[in-house]
């Protein structure tokens, strides 16, 4: 029995798993294969705007799959020291060039040296 493509809503796909999902779209897939031998045979014109509905939701089913699959990802690679580079954050190409808090708090040994021996001076200011 072919789910009825009207009635799928995005939030219903998110309870669903992967399997159920992959076998929705071939459901689906079948349907509009259907439709389309049906327009050519020359059905009538509500079988030819549910071709629209029907690749849609075939859209819509992958679209939920393939963020499933991120998501998965994402915390798959969490803990990980490197992360593919279509899961990091895209920014702008200087935000991602930029020095890192870290890297930009760090003194090197010259100016740590510096700031030993030549101490920032403290004066205090008389007021009349």
């Amino acid at each position: 029995m072919p789910m009825k493509s009207d009635d799928i809503k995005a939030a219903q796909l998110w309870t669903k798993s992967k399997e159920d999902l992959v076998k929705q779209v071939d459901e689906l897939k079948n349907e509009l294969t259907n439709l389309r031998v049906q327009k050519i045979v020359g059905g009538n014109n509500t079988k030819l705007t549910k071709i629209h509905d029907v690749r849609k939701s075939v859209a819509r089913t992958l679209t939920i799959i393939n963020a499933k699959q991120r998501q998965q990802l994402r915390l798959f690679y969490k803990t990980k020291k490197y992360m593919p580079l279509d899961l990091r954050a895209k920014k702008t190409r200087a935000i991602r060039r930029r020095l890192t808090k870290h890297e930009a708090s760090l003194k090197t040994e010259k100016e740590k040296k510096k700031n030993i021996y030549f101490p920032q001076r403290k004066y205090a200011i008389k007021v009349r």
